[in-house]
């Protein structure tokens, strides 16, 4: 195990001189996640490793190959972001944010059930990601707090897209996945499904699950448990606020007609309550500091604003990325209060993430 260890390694670093690997985050059905530094800017990010011939061998290459290009399309503040993408004739390679803080279902585990507005916070931002995904034309389909990390400041991000796959317009999805426990009704029943609102199911579990510590579905019985997902059948505690039962109500009706859509959950008083205001673009300074801290690496600072505009993928946007993600998170990021005076209209798509330039935005928006 040491021996394939060593060569794993060795294969990496003289595939990419730039990043240094260290202990290994956790392992998958193709691979093992190691943690590594990014020479060039001295911060670090998560290498996933995709065996070819596992994923082969398991018919699972276009689901790798399916999760890869989604995350390359989502560039959001809540959704874990895929750096860069390195293939041999044996493995693949996917560069990603590390999430320092690991999944949010273990900050559940670890403290019971939150106070209401720890738990709205982390429900805003993943509304906010989730909703940039369906902009986007992606269903999640997966969404659960093992799926949820969290970064350094505690601030979300939605990972493992594995499951996800993009809509069309007037064509229904069918694909029966995800976790018993956070999949809706319809999904479970094998029914066609458009797609946001089994997501939507899902994010109204992981509330009851913020708020409560516990599921409102659950029995060590299958049948069991289905029964009671496809009925409804829940309970919520008296202890919970009436804008927090109704929020949670609402998002798991069992008729996908009659359960809350993505505006709804936004008009909600109970998810308006403390709002961050989020920024359309970054803070100017943030941005420069970024490009001007690249540009003293040794990289022309021309071909860097075109690599950026153009969404190309080479050493000097790489690093120019993870120094902006760097420097808003150590500014207290997209949540500071140094954005918080800033009054921006939520009702725009472009505005529900940060983290690009205008030509960036226009790009989104046309999606």
């Amino acid at each position: 195990m040491e021996g394939s260890s060593r060569r794993k390694r060795s294969r990496v670093e003289m595939l990419s001189p730039n990043y240094k690997l260290g202990k290994t985050l956790g392992y998958g059905s193709f691979g093992e996640v190691k943690l590594a530094e990014h020479k060039l800017t001295g911060l670090h990010v998560a290498i996933k490793i995709l065996n070819r011939h596992e994923m082969k061998k398991q018919g699972m290459e276009e689901k790798a190959r399916r999760e890869i290009k989604i995350l390359k399309m989502l560039m959001h503040p809540h959704i874990i972001r895929l750096y860069e993408v390195i293939e041999t004739s044996s493995d693949i390679f996917v560069v990603m944010e590390y999430a320092k803080c690991g999944e949010l279902f273990e900050y559940i585990l670890e403290k019971g059930r939150l106070e209401e507005d720890e738990a709205r916070s982390f429900f805003q931002q993943t509304i906010s990601g989730l909703e940039f995904c369906h902009r986007n034309m992606v269903v999640h389909r997966d969404l659960k707090p093992e799926n949820l990390l969290l970064d350094s400041k505690h601030n979300v991000k939605i990972a493992d897209f594995g499951l996800s796959n993009i809509m069309q317009d007037g064509h229904f999805l069918k694909t029966n996945c995800g976790s018993y426990n956070y999949a809706a009704p319809e999904v479970l029943a094998r029914k066609l499904y458009a797609g946001p609102e089994v997501d939507i199911w899902s994010c109204g579990v992981i509330l009851y699950a913020l708020l409560c510590g516990s599921l409102p579905f659950d029995d060590e019985s299958i049948p069991n448990l289905l029964r009671k997902i496809k009925g409804g059948i829940y309970s919520i505690p008296r202890y919970l606020s009436p804008g927090a039962t109704d929020m949670i109500s609402k998002m798991l009706m069992v008729d996908p007609m009659r359960r809350m859509n993505m505006p709804e959950i936004r008009q909600h008083p109970w998810f308006q309550a403390h709002l961050p205001r989020y920024l359309a673009v970054p803070l100017p300074d943030t941005m420069q500091y970024a490009k001007k801290e690249v540009v003293k690496l040794g990289f022309d600072g021309k071909q860097l604003t075109e690599s950026i505009i153009c969404r190309m993928q080479n050493e000097a946007s790489v690093a120019y990325h993870l120094l902006l993600d760097h420097q808003f998170r150590d500014s207290n990021g997209y949540l500071g209060a140094e954005i918080q005076e800033t009054t921006v209209c939520l009702s725009f798509p472009c505005l529900l993430y940060r983290g690009k330039n205008v030509v960036d935005i226009l790009i989104y928006v046309g999606k």
